[in-house]
């Protein structure tokens, strides 16, 4: 006698009744979701050159900074508390090199996510795990690592050969000076800040080009188009994640001329963390009120 056994359907729709058919049955673990992001982010094949080639930029613009300076100063350079400070830290991650970081952090970030749109495998993704939410925070868990990694040795080989440089005119300083520290984490936080805006624009626009220039908009144009001589003005610019760079990466406030609304250290470290998750619950909410 043969006993026909049922096969149970597998949902093949990818809008919200997907997840609702799926509701009932085991959802997949968050760690295998990231595993499974992970291997997939590090699968497009430009994605290692970028990101080795962005690294090898970035420490090369630092380095020749910091050789104007090492060129500029005198032998046994200024006390430590007429400058000194200020001027290696400054030398050893510049604006030159942040915007850079935020261009090339912004097109991976929009890159992850227009990628998988673009060549339709995101109707897989969503077939196989319903749950958009998880999937989203995987994609954006992988992504801020991944660019957390970057920074992390960007800022920190900058800040090694900067003051190794400088070390030579017995101008630099160490990690233990007062604020060094705080600037090379900001610049580090910096590339999975941007990442994550990138993402969150890539997930709402879905075309690659207008997704980075929506970034650039953002993080370069928007921050230009305010001052700090009003309060209301102040604390938009206060807000934008360059600004929030900018105030982390002052060391030696004596001889700036400080607007009439200043940032604070607080306020920029703030800034990062809403832009990061402000991003995050855009691309979760953009991807659920969509069928695909």
């Amino acid at each position: 006698m043969t006993t026909t056994v049922p096969t149970a359907t597998v949902p093949t729709t990818t809008g919200p009744a997907a997840g609702a058919a799926a509701a009932d049955g085991p959802r997949p673990r968050f760690r295998d979701l990231y595993a499974a992001e992970w291997i997939r982010f590090w699968s497009l094949r430009s994605m290692p050159w970028v990101l080795g080639t962005g690294l090898l930029v970035l420490v090369a613009v630092n380095l020749n900074a910091a050789r104007h300076t090492y060129l500029n100063t005198e032998p046994g350079g200024p006390p430590p508390g007429s400058g000194r400070a200020g001027a290696a830290l400054n030398a050893s991650f510049t604006l030159a090199a942040v915007d850079l970081l935020m261009l090339l952090a912004v097109g991976v970030g929009a890159a992850v996510v227009v990628a998988e749109y673009s060549s339709g495998m995101i109707r897989t993704t969503f077939s196989a795990v319903p749950d958009r939410r998880a999937v989203l925070l995987a994609k954006a868990g992988v992504l801020a690592t991944a660019m957390l990694g970057l920074g992390t040795l960007a800022a920190g080989a900058s800040f090694w050969a900067a003051q190794a440089l400088l070390s030579r005119r017995h101008a630099g300083v160490s990690i233990a000076e007062p604020g060094a520290l705080r600037v090379v984490a900001a610049a580090a936080l910096l590339a999975p800040v941007c990442a994550l805006i990138g993402f969150g624009l890539g997930t709402l626009i879905r075309h690659a080009a207008a997704s980075v220039v929506a970034g650039v908009l953002v993080l370069f144009l928007l921050p230009a188009s305010f001052n700090e001589n009003h309060a209301w003005s102040a604390a938009i610019t206060h807000a934008m994640p360059l600004t929030a760079w900018r105030r982390l990466s002052w060391v030696d406030l004596t001889n700036v001329l400080l607007p009439p609304h200043p940032a604070t250290v607080a306020g920029s470290w703030l800034a990062y963390a809403g832009w990061a998750v402000g991003s995050v619950l855009l691309a979760v909410t953009a991807v659920r009120r969509r069928d695909v």
